[in-house]
């Protein structure tokens, strides 16, 4: 029978921190396989994969295991599954931009119930528990207190996968950016919504991510007072990709409203 009582997150979270430390073998980071347009898997997304998968495995084998960089066809979400994104920000890895981040979340009968977001080069644990708050290297956060679109900092992703909706895309980023105090864009929206949940920024939105990239974020998010839906409003499905809003709450309506193309 499966508890969440029963997982050591504290060792969870060393495990994560231990993994990416691989972040910083250029070498690795070098050797690059092309998946798609503007996709890309390096050495180190791969060996972070393999590493966590082996660690976790072997400390929860009961837990089933989805990532990136694998095949996920046969995952059961009716069971307890570990959802992860080994290098969320692989392109600005490549590059040695220092913007990408480890996302692992933990699912159970078709329910988030514990996220965990680190980036190395801050040195910063973003975690939270359903129902337990959510934390960044051990104490409690809480999203800004922005109450509207034009006193807000947003952040968004340019679904780099398809450059056939650039038009739509872009549209959508100038219509935020013409509410919006400014637009930024790092890269890794794991991080980018970790960042929303400790409130450096407003909200978020990409019109489409992967479950990996969006489910620990989600749980952390949620947890420190926010909103993530689909740009309608909507509640999105972790088990899909999905497009993605994200904001602390506050801004939430009027943001679907811009998106939707209300205003």
């Amino acid at each position: 029978m499966f508890s969440l009582d029963a997982i050591d997150f504290e060792q969870i979270a060393q495990i994560v921190k231990d993994a990416a430390a691989l972040f910083g073998n250029d070498e690795a980071a070098a050797h690059v396989k092309v998946k798609g347009r503007a996709d890309y898997v390096t050495e180190v997304d791969t060996a972070v994969q393999r590493m966590l998968y082996e660690q976790l495995a072997a400390l929860y084998p009961e837990i089933q295991f989805m990532g990136e960089e694998k095949d996920n066809s046969r995952i059961d979400f009716d069971r307890p599954v570990w959802i992860l994104d080994p290098v969320d920000g692989t392109t600005n890895l490549i590059h040695r931009f220092p913007g990408s981040s480890i996302s692992l979340a933990l699912a159970c009968g078709h329910e988030l119930v514990a996220g965990l977001i680190y980036n190395p080069y801050l040195d910063e644990l973003f975690f939270a528990k359903k129902g337990q708050g959510a934390t960044r290297n051990g104490r409690a956060i809480h999203v800004s207190g922005a109450e509207t679109l034009s006193q807000s900092l947003i952040a968004t992703g340019t679904s780099p996968y398809r450059h056939e909706w650039a038009d739509e895309v872009f549209g959508q980023i100038k219509a935020v950016y013409l509410r919006a105090q400014d637009i930024r864009r790092v890269g890794s929206a794991a991080m980018e919504l970790a960042w929303v949940a400790c409130g450096r920024l407003d909200g978020f939105f990409e019109l489409t991510l992967s479950p990996w990239d969006f489910a620990a974020g989600l749980v952390i998010l949620t947890e420190a007072g926010g909103k993530l839906t689909d740009y309608s409003g909507a509640p999105v499905d972790f088990t899909r990709k999905s497009q993605v809003l994200a904001t602390n709450g506050r801004i939430h309506d009027e943001m679907v409203g811009v998106l939707g193309g209300e205003e």
